[in-house]
């Protein structure tokens, strides 16, 4: 490279250097926020944050507390014995407010306790709602639940039952 173009691009790079180190020294004010944004002279607030997502296992607590609540004489308590007499699966939809639309046995090999699992759901009503499950397009909603039965069709709720003693 020859003498003069060296020249050229040295002075070039040095004005660069030299503009760059002067943008950092110089400090520019943060810029100022924005101004209130107001509606008939009233500052607005900010929105609260939406309530945390419930789950579908803290729903079904909340229903089976509910159940037991309304069925004092219907439930024992305990451990669970190492054979169940008989186990209840029922498939339970609710609307948005929590009223029952329909309850029906998935699974069962004794009808007695079929029925007292159902009239015991029934007698329950309306059931917590499904507050932030779901869809919220979605009038319905439908889950199991497992009816546990001891001694004289009394019984525990797989969601809130204890541990099984084991067997002999």
């Amino acid at each position: 490279m020859n003498t003069p173009h060296r020249s050229i691009v040295c002075l070039f790079l040095a004005s660069l250097v030299l503009a760059f180190l002067a943008a950092c020294g110089t400090s520019t004010p943060p810029p100022a926020p924005p101004p209130a944004a107001q509606s008939g002279g009233i500052p607005l607030t900010p929105l609260p944050a939406p309530a945390p997502t419930r789950t579908l296992d803290a729903y079904k607590a909340d229903v089976a507390r509910h159940v037991m609540q309304r069925n004092p004489e219907r439930i024992f308590e305990g451990e669970l014995p190492p054979m169940l007499p008989a186990v209840v699966v029922v498939n339970i939809t609710v609307d948005r407010a929590g009223q029952l639309t329909d309850v029906q046995v998935q699974r069962s090999r004794d009808q007695g306790a079929s029925e007292v699992a159902l009239a015991s759901l029934r007698r329950s009503g309306p059931l917590p709602a499904p507050d932030g499950l779901g869809p919220q397009h979605a009038d319905l909603m439908t889950f199991s639940e497992t009816f546990l039965f001891g001694e004289r069709y009394r019984f525990q709720i797989r969601t809130l039952a204890g541990p099984q003693r084991a067997g002999l």
